[in-house]
């Protein structure tokens, strides 16, 4: 069993040695960043989860709310405090006493706060006290215990903050602490290690706990691991290699071997092992790179479970081999884009791997890994392309990369505006001055023409083979603000601290050449002319921050919203804003939002004009008064950072850091819906056009569905209605009509308690949802299932009816004696190439094979029922030597009822490997036609139309069998019985 926690996508749990994860945190944290969990070794269903993720990245670091405590191994969670603590590096818990729990809270990572430093509780999180503090700009960055000794620990304080610009990592407040009392008094340790430090990183061995591992960021001669002998009276350095510290800041984590002292482990950029005490490494091979945290199994250390930007894996033969990181749907995407392909397809980069590109839906039970591909660019792409015709995919990288890669052959090119190896330099001294998350955007005027953004905007018309500058310097161009990316010791120079540089761009999609730009240092831009001239239109009063987005009005061409961000100056308020004059004034929108979340971005309906959707750091939020109010609107969507937001087909879709994609199917009950949908009366809304199409979900409920199989929508209609009461015991009837106006399907929200199952039998009627507020139900495209059917006869191919045609139908919803009536629209695949007649054909023939089918099981009930009833009188008749002769026709006709029987259908099959066995009788031969015509291309063939006639000629000689031979022998039997003047009772 094991657990993680993820930058974003919460805790998650393995039960069966990392073949399936779980996630555990959804519905009980309010935040999705963690960075320590820690299971009692004395109990091990007590579990504490520190949130706010330890290793703070520039680009997409989200703060957690303190400290979770589960007592169940998991199963529910509460948060136990330090919510002000924002990043918790370690949890150290007692070896034998679960209540007894230490915290190291790193503090936050864009300033000073003052609820950092080395928290203990005694009651098992009820209360805490701070144990070591050092001050406001210092938090803890390592906190371990020596296990033989638990009143032994030490701790590493980290002076550090991240500013938009710069990583500082050290400073006066670095140092290494002891406490030999369980955290009453304190005392440096610090005796041969450098003067000046950043983030340092602490082991202590359980073979030896005298020995002390420290992984020490520096000046770089005297940088690397040092170990102390004396339980850290004084320190040696043991090994320099600019391999185990590169990049301090982000990794700096050692690990000790629990039954060897002279095996020690550093996580960077690899995983680094020594084996002679830490005096060199070499590397493990692991799969992914970026790596953080390492738990070793104290009894057996080949077992190891290791945490990288990849995900979790776990290794049970020390490192030869590792667990799958495919099983974990915890991608951190950027942003979003679509395609006008059906079905649609998404697109964005994904933090630390591929940029990618998914199918919205298949045709099978779920996506999985052969419905997404690796895209252009990297992991902080944009992806553009023209979506009606996307044979050339665009993607960004960070430092202004952009490649195009060949839809059919996916080879790619090189289209950088200026290429320049950027890496490791000082933005001042760029030409452009590129974000890690560059803007890209195509034209929706013109295909063809596409847009960059660095510090000025850049556009191409020939596919980036070249690039013209539009525009002057749109951001505020603070040379001082645009030096190394990381201080004191260690530059920064990946691309995700270049400032001053444009964060988003949108040209309006109601007027061609209307230009919005925004840039990470807060300042707005419009251009009207396609660049000729700007104006700077940025709020009057808005501070330095970062615009995260904007959003164009798809109904008023003065109106715009921008998300602008605070939270790296350590500000966690929500700066959004309206205008409706291009920028001329604005209006701040953030009414409704949690004083502690802030919006990343917004989307206006394309339909309902001030319908606005939010994205935050810690969810969703809706507004139906153009941003006058906000209200969170969370569902089933787990708490994650929602970076963007796109709009299609009537589809939500969300790009998460922490979740990857989500898609809120048909926003129809949204756009239809007054303010929270309060409307105290029954009602149905209209839904979107359905596709005719085969794919389905693997479970009706998508939490079902395997952890890594993305969800298809509910096959056929969404259907949203709004009940004013749960119906309880109240009959509610949704009712399906054709173009005729004729019931095709009907369902409701009571069981049919008379209802029998069987194997191989029919489904339970489905039951439509009748909860008060809100329901979702999707009517499958089917008409009615075969009926009757035969009890307990096996069906592998089951018994549900046949897809209608593209068409026009409705929807009728009754309760109480009001009916509401909603129109449906059913459409053709656009891939398909058919025609209507081609539909027609198909339906006539399948209503044909179902009428053959529930004629054939008709007449077979009805002969069992005379089967059942001359069984009875047999048994009546047969000790009575006088019926001998009723009972020898009685056995005689029920005989010549099975011999026909046995023709129409099998009874011998009870399971789908009986197929194999004995051969399928007519009714599975019509079964399989229903099977083969019911299909997403309609075309009937010549064979299929060549087998159903044999098959009616063949049900036309047993239906002539019925009438003339057997109910001949029926009326024979009965005048027999009447001439024999036989009671009708017995005693």
């Amino acid at each position: 069993m094991y657990y993680a926690g993820y930058t974003g996508g919460g805790v998650w749990k393995t039960e069966d040695g990392a073949l399936h994860w779980k996630n555990i945190s959804d519905g009980f944290f309010k935040v999705g960043s963690i960075g320590a969990i820690s299971v009692a070794a004395s109990d091990p269903n007590i579990v504490y989860v520190g949130s706010g993720e330890h290793a703070v990245r520039g680009v997409m670091t989200s703060y957690g709310d303190g400290v979770y405590k589960s007592t169940d191994a998991g199963k529910t969670w509460k948060n136990i405090g330090l919510t002000n603590s924002r990043h918790i590096c370690n949890i150290v818990i007692h070896p034998s006493n679960p209540d007894i729990v230490y915290v190291g809270a790193q503090g936050t990572v864009h300033g000073p706060n003052n609820e950092r430093g080395v928290y203990k509780s005694t009651d098992g999180g009820l209360t805490w006290k701070r144990v070591l503090y050092v001050d406001d700009h210092t938090g803890i960055g390592s906190l371990i215990m020596d296990t033989k000794n638990p009143r032994i620990l030490y701790a590493a304080s980290w002076q550090h903050q991240r500013y938009p610009w710069t990583m500082e990592s050290g400073g006066p407040g670095c140092a290494i602490w002891k406490t030999t009392d369980a955290g009453e008094n304190w005392h440096k340790i610090i005796t041969g290690l450098p003067a000046e430090m950043g983030k340092i990183g602490l082991a202590v061995s359980k073979v030896n706990p005298d020995r002390v591992f420290a992984i020490v960021e520096a000046e770089r001669s005297k940088a690397g691991l040092y170990r102390s002998d004396d339980g850290g009276k004084k320190w040696e350095l043991m090994c320099n290699d600019h391999q185990i510290t590169a990049r301090a800041w982000y990794y700096t984590k050692v690990f000790a071997d629990p039954k060897n002292e002279n095996i020690v482990y550093i996580l960077n950029y690899p995983v680094a092992k020594s084996i002679d005490g830490g005096k060199t490494f070499a590397e493990v091979p692991i799969q992914h790179g970026d790596t953080h945290d390492l738990w070793i199994n104290p009894d057996e250390p080949g077992i190891m479970a290791l945490a990288d930007d990849g995900g979790a894996s776990v290794t049970y033969n020390s490192g030869r081999s590792w667990s799958s990181l495919m099983n974990q749907p915890t991608a951190q995407i950027y942003r979003v884009n679509v395609d006008n392909r059906f079905p649609y397809w998404v697109y964005g980069g994904q933090q630390d791997n591929t940029s990618v590109m998914a199918a919205s839906r298949n045709n099978s039970g779920g996506l999985t890994e052969r419905d997404w591909m690796p895209g252009p660019g990297c992991e902080s792409a944009y992806i553009v392309f023209d979506p009606d015709n996307p044979t050339a995919y665009y993607g960004g990288c960070y430092q202004g990369f952009i490649e195009v890669m060949d839809a059919k052959t996916k080879e790619i090119k090189d289209v950088q505006a200026y290429p320049s190896v950027n890496m490791g330099g000082e933005p001042k001294n760029m030409k452009y001055r590129f974000n890690w998350n560059t803007p890209l955007v195509v034209s929706p005027h013109d295909p063809n023409t596409m847009y960059q953004g660095a510090n000025v905007l850049l556009k191409t018309i020939n596919g980036g083979m070249s690039w013209d500058v539009i525009s002057p310097d749109l951001t505020r161009n603070d040379t001082s603000k645009q030096g190394p990316g990381g201080k004191p010791f260690i530059n920064e120079g990946a691309g995700g601290e270049n400032y001053n540089t444009l964060y988003y761009l949108m040209e309006s999609t109601l007027e061609k050449g209307v230009i919005w730009t925004g840039s990470d240092c807060g300042l707005v831009y419009l251009t009207k002319d396609g660049g000729t001239s700007w104006n700077n239109v940025t709020p009057a009063g808005l501070q330095e921050c970062m615009i995260h987005s904007i959003e164009l009005s798809p109904h008023d061409k003065a109106t715009a919203y921008i998300s602008a961000t605070r939270y790296k100056f350590n500000d966690f308020a929500s700066y959004t804003f309206k205008t409706t004059d291009y920028g001329k004034s604005w209006t701040r929108i953030d009414n409704g939002v949690d004083p502690d979340d802030f919006i990343r971005v917004i989307r206006e309906d394309r339909k309902t004009k001030g319908l606005l959707y939010a994205g935050s750091e810690r969810g969703f939020y809706i507004s139906y008064n153009g941003g006058a109010n906000w209200n969170k609107l969370q569902l089933n969507l787990p708490v994650v950072p929602v970076l963007d937001l796109a709009i299609h087909e009537n589809d939500l879709i969300a790009a998460t850091a922490g979740r990857a994609f989500w898609i809120l199917d048909d926003i129809g009950a949204l756009q239809q819906s007054t303010e929270q949908m309060n409307n105290p009366t029954l009602k149905l809304f209209n839904p979107k056009p359905a596709y005719q199409y085969s794919g389905a979900r693997y479970s009706a409920e998508p939490d079902n569905s395997p952890p890594t199989m993305g969800s298809n929508p509910l096959q056929g209609v969404i259907l949203d209605y709004y009940l004013p009461e749960k119906a309880d015991s109240n009959l509610l009837k949704l009712e399906i009509t054709d173009g005729n106006d004729q019931v095709i399907r009907t369902y409701t929200n009571k069981k049919d308690e008379n209802f029998k199952p069987f194997p191989g039998g029919p489904s339970p009627a489905v039951l439509i949802p009748s909860e008060k507020g809100l329901n979702r139900f999707a009517w499958d495209l089917s008409v009615e299932n075969i009926a009757p059917y035969v009890p307990g006869l096996f069906m592998l191919s089951g018994y549900g009816g046949y897809l209608v045609a593209p068409g026009a139908y409705k929807a009728k919803l009754s309760y109480k004696g009001s009916t509401l009536q909603a129109n449906i629209t059913v459409l053709q695949d656009p891939n398909l190439k058919v025609s209507p007649a081609d539909w027609k054909e198909q339906q006539q023939y399948l209503l044909r094979v179902t009428k053959d089918l529930t004629d054939l099981y008709a007449t077979i009930n009805q002969m069992r029922s005379v089967k059942k009833q001359l069984e009875s009188y047999n048994e009546l008749m047969k000790d009575r030597p006088e019926d001998k002769e009723m009972l020898d026709k009685g056995k005689a006709l029920i005989e010549q009822a099975n011999q026909w029987e046995g023709k129409l259908v099998e009874t011998r099959q009870s399971t789908a490997q009986d197929f194999v066995n004995y051969h399928g009788k007519l009714n599975a031969e019509l079964m399989n036609l229903k099977s083969l015509a019911d299909a997403h291309d309609p075309r009937i063939t010549k064979g299929l139309k060549d087998r159903l006639a044999d098959l009616e000629k063949e049900w036309s000689g047993y239906k002539t069998y019925y009438e003339n031979d057997l109910k001949k022998a029926i009326e024979n039997y009965n005048q027999l019985y009447r001439t024999k003047n036989l009671p009708a009772i017995r005693l």
